[in-house]
């Protein structure tokens, strides 16, 4: 099993900057990917980003320019850098890891930290 604990959501007003951080614990020595996803209320939930074990990123449409992934593999953690901020992307933003790759890919996801973006 892997644990995650999330830090770093708030309240900003728009343009701000917000640093978003994720630690694994537990079984991580297989971990392949670690990223974020958001949801809003309403919506579907969506790729924020990823970033495998080389350090390749994987951005979702709403993160690119804006947000930058990385990730320590020794240390286990990911951090998403967000800036530019709008209220679009008010919504939960949720740490995920996952082992192997599909069709066997196994995701473990934290609890998720709020998000808010005031215009």
């Amino acid at each position: 099993q892997v644990q995650l604990v999330e830090s770093g959501g708030g309240l900003v007003q728009a343009g701000g900057s917000l640093r978003l951080s994720c630690a694994a614990s537990g079984s991580t020595w297989d971990i392949n990917g670690m990223g974020w996803y958001r949801q809003a209320p309403g919506k579907q939930r969506e790729l924020v980003a990823t970033i495998d074990r080389s350090g390749t990123p994987i951005y979702g449409n709403s993160a690119k320019g804006r947000f930058t992934i990385s990730r320590d593999n020794a240390k286990k953690w990911v951090a998403l850098q967000m800036t530019s901020l709008k209220p679009d992307d008010t919504a939960l933003y949720t740490c995920n890891v996952y082992k192997g790759t599909y069709p066997r890919r196994y995701d473990y996801w934290g609890q998720g930290t709020q998000v808010t973006v005031s215009s």
